[in-house]
């Protein structure tokens, strides 16, 4: 799947992955990562997301990748955020964005890197304590998954991840978002994380809704 693929589907406002509120299966079950006040959380395929903002709201430093700058934009103007833009010291094409979320007296801080994942490295992101994957592997094919896999593990020094999936019959739809099983998630990640499902609830495509769609929560460490 090409960039192009991407720049598109922001360009035409066909992001219907971009959902208006927090995802509920995010704030349940967050507090399996362990994570404390402080930590930094990486959201890989960010968008705009409304998640980074809520789990900033929780006390959590935010950085995510994204491979449209556009809607690294749209994320700091929608939340009323100035960023500071900063160019990449080796690569003057990718550009990060730092801001900070204002809750009462506390600060925490959202980069968001207008990049493609592939091209940064754990230098690059800094530490990270966890993971946030809701809309990075199910937006890939398969023949990208592995090596994504293996980048985010590189990236994050193996971090505990929160990962979302959807489960359906892939043939009654192309993707993306694409769907992922027990034993292709088992494939991606069971050789460097224990795999727990930690829950499984019927969901929906918008662009089908009358396809039979399971939403599943995993915990990887």
């Amino acid at each position: 799947m090409n960039p192009e693929f991407w720049h598109k589907r922001w360009q035409e406002k066909r992001i219907g992955f971009n959902q208006s509120a927090v995802n509920p299966l995010l704030t349940e079950y967050i507090d399996h990562l362990d994570l404390a006040v402080g930590s930094r959380i990486f959201v890989p395929l960010c968008g705009k997301s409304i998640d980074m903002v809520w789990l900033a709201a929780q006390g959590y430093d935010v950085v995510g990748v994204e491979l449209v700058e556009t809607a690294v934009q749209a994320f700091f103007a929608e939340q009323n955020i100035q960023p500071i833009v900063s160019q990449h010291v080796e690569n003057p094409d990718i550009k990060y964005y730092q801001g900070q979320l204002v809750d009462g007296d506390e600060q925490r801080n959202i980069t968001l890197w207008a990049a493609d994942i592939f091209a940064l490295t754990s230098t690059d992101l800094g530490t990270i304590d966890a993971i946030y994957d809701k809309a990075a592997l199910i937006a890939l094919p398969a023949d990208m998954r592995p090596d994504y896999s293996e980048q985010i593990r590189k990236v994050s020094d193996n971090a505990p991840q929160l990962l979302i999936t959807l489960n359906y019959d892939q043939s009654k739809k192309d993707g993306p978002p694409f769907s992922i099983n027990h034993e292709q998630v088992q494939q991606y990640y069971g050789s460097h994380y224990q795999i727990c499902k930690l829950a499984s609830e019927p969901s929906s495509i918008g662009s089908m809704p009358d396809l039979k769609v399971t939403e599943q929560v995993w915990l990887l460490k």
